[in-house]
């Protein structure tokens, strides 16, 4: 099965128990919007709560808020929105599909890079333990081509990134042979911006409206209650301000499910700090982000950096954390010093002093800010594409498994009578009603154990407990573990114990 397949296989998964579904399906839905299921909401809470504590239990000088979707119109005119949220689009005349010229060129540029550890991967297999890659990337002619081809291309799009040269993005496409998809063809038009908020009328009368934004970021919420925050919670440098909130991009090339939305969710977190200490503190931040990632168990390799070449005109120092989804590697969360644009900014604007007075030095100033800015959706779609397995069984069976971290998983715990009579329902019942209080379990008697275990392996549960007539006796139960398939015999007095060792979400903090 390709990438791309399994992409489609799990897209399918996700809908058919209750993960994730097409918004307003009944009208045929509305496209890049999806709804989460009975499951899906479980495991994004999981994953919100997984940073929320990290970031306002693990760090004393964090705190949170929670700001509003609306907000003055003219916060965005003082963040640069309203003049430079934009997106180069490009459009295949024959197909008449629309594009951002940037991805099709990131696209090539990554299938070049596919080619090239195909190769690697080839020469590894050939060579064994005596496999040097550095010299095989340095000798290799299918490497070298590969390569050139790469570095030629990279320095175009990094040189017309630069300068916005959007005849240039056009160029690369026509050059390089990117077709459209659909089509198959290049017959493309010239490269146009579009501005990516949406906006709505705020007022009682047509006449006397408003024009305001839905938030395209949950950061400017942050930075206008910066004084709130500081001088309520008497806050002193360096500190933080975490928020998880809805934001809104009117995306014309939304794809890729989960990946890419009109509305999605952000848990954002802004760093202020001294001038003339970001780079210290971007590079702290980094790895802090970056451990919170791999401590959950996914592979240190499937995680990078990704340092940006052309910077936001808000900051000096930027990088991305990429994820290998099954289309690549994608941004899964930025890192951004942002200097004081922002607050600088709102000062500015507002008539408002938005400074930060330091006792130890007497002088005053606009703090610098650190972000952290990662996708809750996105976050979701990495766990769900990592954790989908089909695995072939003893005998020929196969089941389908979803491998989620434990302590983000939808259900902690199924449990299961082996039969509806002799009293194993009642002994069932009363697990169900003590682990309920620290877990999300299930009870579950419906159809063959077997049947049962394939549901719960299907929506990620780790523990399937078991009453059987010998519980009755023994005042014990059997439990079965998701990823292994093994079966131990454990005291019901000691089942919240053993369970909570493994789903704790405390466990997961405890390792960063």
């Amino acid at each position: 099965m390709t990438q791309e397949e399994l992409f489609k296989v799990l897209v399918a998964h996700c809908k058919e128990y209750g993960f994730i579904f097409p918004s307003s399906e009944i009208y045929d839905g509305l496209a890049a919007v999806y709804d989460y299921g009975q499951m899906g909401v479980e495991l994004k809470n999981n994953i919100k709560q997984y940073w929320w504590n990290a970031m306002t239990r693990l760090n004393e000088n964090i705190v949170g808020i929670d700001s509003c979707i609306f907000m003055h119109p003219r916060i965005w005119e003082a963040s640069g929105h309203v003049g430079a949220f934009n997106d180069p689009l490009i459009d295949n005349k024959d197909s008449k599909k629309r594009y951002r010229a940037d991805v099709l060129i990131e696209d090539y540029l990554g299938k070049i890079e596919e080619k090239i550890a195909k190769e690697v991967a080839k020469g590894r297999k050939r060579f064994g333990d005596s496999f040097d890659e550095a010299q095989f990337r340095a000798t290799n002619p299918n490497v070298l081509r590969e390569q050139a081809k790469y570095d030629e291309v990279h320095a175009r799009y990094v040189k017309a990134e630069q300068a916005s040269d959007f005849a240039e993005y056009r160029q690369i496409i026509i050059d390089c042979g990117i077709v459209c998809p659909i089509s198959g063809t290049c017959n493309w038009t010239d490269v146009r911006q579009f501005n990516l908020m949406f906006s709505t009328s705020m007022g009682s009368t047509s006449e006397g409206a408003n024009t305001i934004y839905l938030r395209p970021e949950t950061a400017q919420g942050i930075f206008v209650n910066y004084l709130n925050v500081q001088k309520t919670g008497r806050m002193k440098l360096p500190f933080g301000i975490a928020q998880i909130g809805k934001a809104f991009r009117n995306e014309i090339v939304a794809r890729q499910f989960i990946f890419r939305m009109r509305e999605f969710e952000q848990m954002e977190m802004q760093f202020f700090i001294k001038p003339g200490t970001e780079l210290e503190w971007f590079k702290n931040w980094k790895e802090k982000r970056m451990a919170w990632h791999v401590n959950l168990g996914m592979g240190a390799e499937n995680y990078r950096f990704h340092d940006h070449e052309k910077l936001a005109h808000y900051a000096n120092a930027a990088t991305d954390i990429e994820f290998q989804f099954p289309f690549g590697f994608k941004e899964l969360e930025g890192i951004h010093s942002r200097t004081d644009f922002d607050l600088g900014n709102h000062q500015k604007f507002s008539g408002k002093k938005i400074q930060y007075f330091d006792p130890e030095t007497g002088e005053s100033f606009v703090p610098y800010v650190i972000e952290t800015s990662i996708g809750v959706d996105r976050t979701v779609l990495a766990v769900l594409s990592h954790a989908y397995k089909e695995e072939r069984l003893e005998g020929g069976d196969t089941r389908v498994v979803l491998s989620i971290p434990p302590a983000l998983a939808p259900v902690k715990a199924a449990v299961m009578p082996l039969v509806k009579k002799d009293g194993l329902p009642e002994v069932a019942q009363q697990i169900m009603d003590d682990l309920k209080y620290d877990f999300n379990c299930q009870y579950d008697e419906k159809d063959s154990i077997g049947k049962r275990y394939r549901r719960q392996d299907a929506i990620g549960t780790p523990y399937c407990i078991t009453v059987d007539h010998d519980t009755l006796e023994d005042r014990c139960v059997t439990v079965r573990d998701r990823d292994t398939m093994t079966q131990e015999r454990i005291p019901i007095a000691e089942l919240r114990a053993m369970i909570d060792r493994r789903v704790n979400l405390n466990t997961l903090l405890r390792n960063l």
